[in-house]
């Protein structure tokens, strides 16, 4: 079955930090830009950070870069995202994807194209609450 399959995520106070992990069946990461998109309540989709299929750049949005580091392991398929100092402004449902899309990863994570192939993750709710 192809599918992406998150875990982790939940609740955790200002300051935490939270691990995403996003592991891929059926299909190969190796053959597709990967991402972590967010949607904040009353918001559109945030592209927060992606890594080329192409160039191997990695993009991460302003408002996570420090913070947040994406990473993969093509043995294990997976892909995670660390996010460290986690502030209010960050609770949302964040969901994971991968697009063969050739590009820089800017252009990937600006969440406008796709080639239509795409997968993605059933999306995990993150909380940033006192």
């Amino acid at each position: 079955q192809v599918q992406l399959v998150q875990s982790g995520g939940g609740l955790v106070q200002p300051g935490g930090s939270l691990r995403l992990s996003c592991a891929a069946s059926g299909f190969s990461l190796d053959d597709y830009a990967i991402g972590w998109f967010r949607q904040a309540p009353g918001k559109g989709r945030e592209g927060v950070s992606c890594i080329s299929r192409t160039d191997g750049t990695i993009y991460y949005a302003d408002s996570v870069k420090g913070r947040f580091t994406i990473s993969r392991d093509n043995a294990k398929n997976t892909v995670w995202l660390q996010m460290n100092s986690l502030n209010v402004e960050d609770t949302g449902v964040y969901y994971c994807a991968a697009d063969p899309i050739s590009g820089p990863a800017n252009f990937y994570c600006s969440g406008r194209v796709s080639t239509g192939r795409d997968y993605w993750g059933q999306g995990t709710q993150v909380t940033v609450s006192s």
